[in-house]
């Protein structure tokens, strides 16, 4: 399918219904069952909301607010919506009711959809800070309170009553009037700094990501299924896996929960995914548990067939060299035991995209030796999001891939990544100072640094504004090192400090599977977590984790003293992003007391943190 041949996303969903009536669009799971919608009974949906958003009184261009997680109502929502000629404005379900209401306000949404009363109550809480606000529509039944009155989705759908001809005849033409040039969502960014900015993106930004992102990927066949699990909030699944799927007449399914992916990958048997590295590091760290509890011969067996598989893929995809008796060997190890892993998470993936974030090269290159590869893109919500992406045929493990069709590069001369294309936003809502900014001589500036090899494969090396500048004058990116620290089996999370500072430091997070295995194995007694991470044996633990990896990496790169954090960050913590990037400035005002104390350090070139705090 040629999707910049159509004017819209709800044009291209118009005509799947007609080619595709029959075929799964979206499964969700209700009441520990996966249930489906074909692409007609989603269509019909859709419709039938448009008519109901029509007949309270949205109008082509009004803002409409989804407050919720991923599920069937978000998709409902989002189509009926743009059916009607209004403007999505997606809410990260993690949101507290103030941050909420910001988004409400500032995009001036009068009509908002919540997913359960417990989102209604986030609005209720605030109610007197969204005065504007006419209507809530929730995707469940629920008594709400009379001053701030609630239905449902169903009911505003008025289900049981089909759509009239004249009902049918005004929404097509309504889907005809959308240009692509028009605003199909107004996305608010997850905020690691400062105020969210609303970033707005055209049908055009949207149909061109996906087109040109999908061409890289050599397209999609007509008989994958679609895990998602990621916010739709978050333009990244919005475009790499919802849209995509849905606009190639494919299959959707909504993972019940973050926690609940590998489960649900097993029941769905997905052939793509769109994640962020932490899902690739779990599964990582999960088969390597699993190879250490088990027989001495299996873990050898394990070992060499990976070494096997490193020197394949290495051959044959980055060398691009033929294989030879090395291919024989790798498929012998491939049917004994990677089959037998790819098994676990359902057997039929065909890749994964990664975005958000860097991934480990190790991990990516693991994954690949599994045969479950990773495409590892990189973009922004400015940029809808992909502009760049590797393939089956053009992959490093450790970039992001060369620039997708149609899109520009250069590097600034301080390094940062600037960009030019047909996805990139149509500006900030309501601030036209931070546009401005954002852009020179009509170049968009990434906040990225990036280098570019000779053959045109870009790389990350981390956020301008997050690089440490340290007293002696080094600039150090703090996430590869975050990473190398989150490779080791005893970590979990990591955070990097030392701007303007002699040295670097770090808080980590144990992961507690791992600890508590060793706290059994040494018989160490504790009464709980907190008290766990101070006993000495730990500490030694910690240490010599640390101290392993500072032998791989240059003296002003070293990590000097460290603390343990017996909580892993968290969005509801508030010291990660929905989409799980760290945010920096907010770990530092939680626990920037213990940060300091580890420069009052004194002794060893490598101290244990003895008292942990929970900021004020």
């Amino acid at each position: 399918m040629d999707i910049l041949s159509y004017q819209s996303i709800p044009a291209i969903l118009r005509e799947n219904a007609r080619k595709f009536g029959s075929r799964t669009a979206i499964s969700y799971k209700k009441k520990g069952v996966y249930i489906s919608q074909t692409y007609a009974e989603f269509y019909e949906r859709v419709q039938l909301l448009a008519r109901g958003l029509g007949k309270v009184g949205v109008q082509p261009g009004d803002k409409v607010a989804i407050f919720s997680e991923n599920r069937l109502g978000w998709a409902i929502s989002d189509f009926g919506i743009q059916c009607a000629g209004a403007i999505t404005v997606p809410i990260y379900a993690t949101n507290t009711g103030k941050q909420a209401a910001y988004v409400i306000n500032h995009s001036e949404a009068k009509v908002v959809f919540v997913s359960t009363k417990g989102q209604y109550e986030k609005l209720l809480a605030v109610k007197d800070k969204i005065p504007q606000v006419e209507h809530i529509i929730s995707y469940e039944r629920f008594m709400g309170h009379r001053s701030f009155p609630v239905f449902t989705q169903y009911q505003l759908s008025e289900i049981e009553t089909p759509l009239s001809p004249e009902e049918q005849s005004k929404i097509d033409q309504q889907i005809d009037k959308i240009r692509p040039e028009d605003i199909i969502t107004i996305i608010y960014t997850s905020g690691t700094t400062g105020v969210p900015k609303g970033v707005l993106l055209s049908q055009y930004n949207i149909l061109c990501d996906c087109e040109f992102g999908l061409r890289r990927l050599g397209g999609m066949g007509e008989k994958e299924t679609f895990l998602s699990f990621l916010p739709l909030s978050h333009v990244l699944e919005r475009t790499g896996g919802y849209y995509a799927t849905l606009l190639t007449g494919n299959h959707i399914a909504f993972a019940e929960d973050v926690k609940k992916v590998m489960e649900n990958m097993a029941e769905i048997k997905p052939t793509a995914m769109v994640s962020v590295p932490r899902l690739f590091e779990k599964i990582h760290s999960r088969i390597y548990d699993s190879v250490h509890q088990s027989s001495p011969f299996k873990r050898n067996l394990f070992h060499y067939a990976v070494k096997v598989g490193s020197r394949y893929v290495q051959q044959k995809f980055i060398d691009k060299k033929p294989v030879g008796l090395l291919g024989l060997q790798f498929r012998f190890f491939d049917r004994l035991v990677f089959s037998k892993v790819r098994q676990r998470f359902g057997g039929c993936l065909r890749f994964f995209i990664c975005g958000g974030a860097p991934l480990d090269k190790t991990i990516n290159e693991f994954m690949w030796i599994l045969g479950m590869p990773v495409f590892n893109g990189y973009g922004l919500t400015e940029t809808s999001p992909a502009v760049t992406l590797c393939s089956l045929n053009d992959i490093r493990f450790d970039s992001v891939g060369k620039p997708l069709d149609e899109v520009q590069v250069k590097l600034a001369e301080d390094g940062e990544l600037m960009l030019k294309g047909p996805m990139i936003m149509q500006g900030y809502y309501k601030n036209d100072e931070a546009t401005t900014e954002t852009f020179e001589d009509g170049w968009l500036k990434t906040g990225d640094i990036a280098t570019i090899d000779k053959d045109g494969f870009i790389y990350i090396v981390d956020r301008k504004k997050e690089i440490i500048v340290t007293a002696g004058g080094k600039n150090i990116a703090p996430q590869p090192i975050e990473n190398d620290l989150r490779l080791d089996k005893y970590v979990s999370q990591a955070f990097v400090f030392g701007d303007r500072k002699p040295y670097l430091v770090a808080l980590l997070t144990p992961d507690i599977e791992r600890l508590l295995d060793f706290t059994k194995d040494e018989k160490i007694e504790y009464l709980d977590i907190d008290e766990l991470v101070h006993n000495e044996k730990v500490q030694k633990l910690f240490t010599a984790r640390v101290e392993a990896l500072n032998k791989q990496l240059p003296p002003y790169k070293t990590i000097k003293h460290f603390a343990l954090v017996p909580r892993d960050f968290s969005i509801e913590g508030g010291e990660l992003t929905p989409t799980l990037k760290l945010k920096r400035k907010e770990i530092y005002k939680k626990y920037g007391t213990l940060v300091e104390e580890l420069y009052m350090q004194n002794g060893s070139s490598l101290v244990f943190q003895q008292k942990t705090t929970h900021g004020e």
